[in-house]
């Protein structure tokens, strides 16, 4: 898992859009190859895993069941090299888990950095069977200097011209950490992984935007450093400025969405509701602590009133880690709307009307806006 060379010339350093920018063709070609979540999927408690938001950061790869290893090594006692059928002697859990791309709504910034151009679909909840990791740490014994994990998966590319195998780590505590419990996965909603989930073997870690639950997972590697690898000393940081060190994307910040309401234009996606009640309704989540509170505005955000919420309360519950239902009922009255919902969570954290800018586009959680026309029936 060391690292590759600089590549000049073949991938441009990460850059912001210039003013009036349309997505690129090298952007389009991204959001065809990766999908968000529909957002009237968010009917469904538990994602249909071709439902579920895919990001793909090189290409998916080949992969057979039979020949896969996973080795766990570096700051250990006894070092492992395991077969599928030897990670499922372990004792297997099942737990239901938000994920949500770091990116989500980089295309809704401006300027607009230039990547994948998600707009707030890129999210979905799955029920992930496989093996706690501290149970794999703890049978290769953790040596006394080892202070953080590295896990490298067989996706291999260039990225801002660095050749790469796409490697994250965590510290040590939230590796072999109960709350939240990181998963060796295995299963997705009943089932194999997908391959686009990560084929045969992945990593699940909840209450972490998605960069940190890394695909296709083939090694484990305790070290007695912090990691300085692409994806976490250079890709994934909250940067105002190019040579800004930055900070690193960690946790999920808090969100609600909206199933957008009545039926939609093809083309601008403008909503077309009746006059009378609506069920306003969808799903809130954060990766710091659960949510407490959700609030609807139907008139642009200039009035707040609070939603009701449904599912599991909290940490304690079946779904910690997973988001929970909201549901509010509106009266509409012919004319133009613009409907908007927000999340708060135990610790008192937000949403922004107006999103806090960095150039990576990530933790981008400002409110959801939604237009709507609100139409007597023709005829």
């Amino acid at each position: 898992m060391d690292g590759y060379g600089r590549l000049d010339g073949i991938s441009p350093p990460g850059r912001l859009a210039g003013p009036a920018e349309g997505i690129t063709l090298e952007e389009l070609a991204l959001a065809a190859r990766n999908h968000g979540l529909p957002l009237e999927a968010l009917r469904y408690e538990v994602t249909p895993p071709g439902l579920h938001y895919v990001l793909v950061h090189y290409d998916i790869p080949a992969a057979r069941a039979e020949d896969w290893r996973l080795t766990v090594d570096g700051r250990v006692r006894t070092p492992l090299a395991l077969d599928l059928a030897s990670l499922r002697s372990f004792p297997a859990v099942t737990h239901r888990v938000t994920m949500e791309c770091a990116g989500n709504g980089r295309a809704r910034l401006d300027p607009r950095p230039v990547s994948q151009p998600w707009l707030v679909e890129a999210v979905g909840t799955a029920e992930w069977t496989g093996v706690p990791l501290r149970l794999l740490l703890a049978e290769a014994g953790v040596g006394a200097d080892a202070v953080e994990a590295v896990f490298g998966g067989a996706d291999h590319g260039v990225e801002r011209g660095v050749e790469q195998d796409y490697r994250r780590s965590l510290p040590l505590g939230v590796a072999a950490g109960r709350d939240p419990e990181v998963l060796v996965a295995y299963g997705m909603n009943g089932g194999p992984l997908p391959p686009q989930h990560g084929f045969p073997l992945r990593l699940v870690v909840p209450g972490w935007y998605g960069m940190a639950s890394v695909k296709w997972l083939t090694g484990i590697r305790l070290t007695a450093a912090p990691f300085t690898g692409f994806q976490q000393a250079e890709g994934y940081r909250y940067r105002r400025e190019a040579d800004d060190p930055g900070e690193p994307v960690t946790r999920i910040a808090p969100r609600a969405l909206m199933i957008p309401p009545g039926f939609p234009d093809f083309m601008s996606r403008t909503r077309v509701v009746r006059p009378g009640e609506v069920l306003l309704e969808g799903r809130a989540w954060s990766g710091h602590a659960p949510v407490t509170r959700v609030e609807v505005s139907t008139d642009g955000g200039g009035t707040w009133s609070e939603a009701v919420l449904t599912g599991p309360e909290g940490h304690g519950t079946p779904h910690p880690w997973a988001w929970r239902g909201w549901q509010a009922r509106w009266t509409a009255a012919p004319g133009s709307h613009v409907l908007g919902v927000r999340a708060t969570d135990a610790t008192g954290a937000g949403q922004p009307v107006l999103q806090r800018w960095n150039r990576g586009g990530f933790g981008s959680n400002h409110v959801q806006r939604i237009a709507v026309l609100c139409t007597p029936e023709s005829g």
